[in-house]
């Protein structure tokens, strides 16, 4: 689904990013864990074109996407819900989500509200109304009105209150049984990300400097990368 080989990128002097190489295969969560600072919110905001890299090369499906505007990434079936969420906040939920649907489509498909049934409720709600966690789940409905084939999430957890963690994480798991789409998460919530790896990548200093399945994510040499 998703190819990076070599990816370098500079803020001004400093390299941010060096030579990260990986894919996302379809059907898929691929995690990828940090600390804060080590250039994990970096990668995808060049994977989305928000940034722009100095080498290497990313490829989605058999389209080469290094150079491509952050819209047509959009429109080939690339999702983003960017850390902080940024919705719009005086905007209702429902006028919300309508700004993540493709013209000529005018309403908001029945599925989204099945699988947030709280954003049904609040729909005439202003977005900065909204609880943290029922902002987040907004943000993910919104980037999911796409229909992306990969969907790419910063930290969904990050502020979030338990239970409503656990609403995402069914979410997530319901879209992966699909298998028609794949998952690039960036998270610290330890738990949470290895409940749903399917590989893992772990991040330090702009490198990627462990790998593998899942199933052996949890080991004290990645945990020692989370640790503060």
């Amino acid at each position: 689904m998703l190819r990076v080989e070599k990816l370098t990128h500079y803020y001004g002097g400093s390299r941010a990013l060096h030579d990260v190489s990986f894919t996302v295969p379809a059907g898929s969560c691929t995690t990828v864990l940090g600390r804060n600072g080590v250039g994990k919110t970096t990668l995808l905001k060049c994977l989305m074109g928000v940034l722009r890299v100095r080498s290497g090369t990313i490829r989605f499906g058999d389209v080469d996407i290094t150079h491509a505007p952050p819209h047509r990434r959009a429109r080939l079936g690339i999702g983003y819900v960017p850390q902080g969420r940024e919705i719009f906040p005086r905007l209702t939920v429902e006028e919300n989500l309508l700004t993540g649907l493709a013209p000529p489509a005018r309403t908001v498909p029945e599925d989204v509200y099945e699988m947030f049934p709280v954003l049904r409720e609040m729909r005439q709600r202003r977005g900065g109304d909204l609880s943290g966690g029922q902002q987040q789940q907004l943000a993910i409905a919104r980037a999911l009105l796409l229909r992306p084939r990969l969907l790419i999430l910063d930290e969904p957890t990050e502020g979030i209150q338990p239970s409503i963690i656990k609403d995402i994480e069914r979410v997530i798991r319901a879209l992966l049984a699909r298998k028609d789409m794949a998952i690039l998460l960036v998270e610290q919530y330890f738990d949470f990300a290895r409940a749903l790896a399917d590989q893992y990548l772990v991040m330090s200093r702009g490198e990627i400097v462990r790998r593998g399945a899942g199933a052996d994510m949890d080991t004290p040499e990645v945990r020692r990368y989370l640790a503060v």
